[in-house]
C-alpha cells in the first residue's frame, strides 16, 4: 500500500492516471502532456509500474500504458478500513463520563 501513496503523492503521477482513465496511451503520447524531459517522465512511470498502478505492452516501438483502476481502489479501501469502519462520533458541546 505505501507504494502506492508514494506514487500518487506527485502531482505529475497522479496526472498521468487521470489521463489513462480515459483509456490506453502511449508513453509518448502521455510525455506530451507534461513540460518535463523524456527521462523524467520514465521516472514517474517506472514508480507508477512498481507501484503496480499501470501494466504496458509493447506496439510495435512504442509502449502503451493501461492503468489498473482495481489495484488504486483497493489500496484507497485499505487505507480507509485502517482506521476503521464503526468509529463513534462525538457530539460537539457534550463530554463523556470517565
Amino acid at each position: 500500500m505505501s507504494q502506492v501513496f508514494k506514487a500518487i503523492s506527485d502531482p505529475t503521477r497522479r496526472r498521468v492516471l487521470q489521463l489513462l482513465r480515459k483509456g490506453p496511451m502511449s508513453a509518448g503520447e502521455l510525455s506530451d502532456q507534461f513540460d518535463v524531459s523524456k527521462p523524467t517522465m520514465s521516472a514517474h512511470f517506472a514508480v507508477l509500474k512498481e507501484a503496480d498502478l499501470v501494466h504496458t505492452e509493447k506496439s510495435g516501438k512504442s509502449v502503451i500504458y493501461h492503468l489498473k483502476l482495481s489495484v488504486l481502489e483497493e489500496a484507497l479501501l485499505g487505507f480507509v478500513d485502517s482506521f476503521g469502519t464503526t468509529a463513534s462520533v462525538s457530539t460537539p458541546g457534550k463530554e463523556t463520563a470517565k
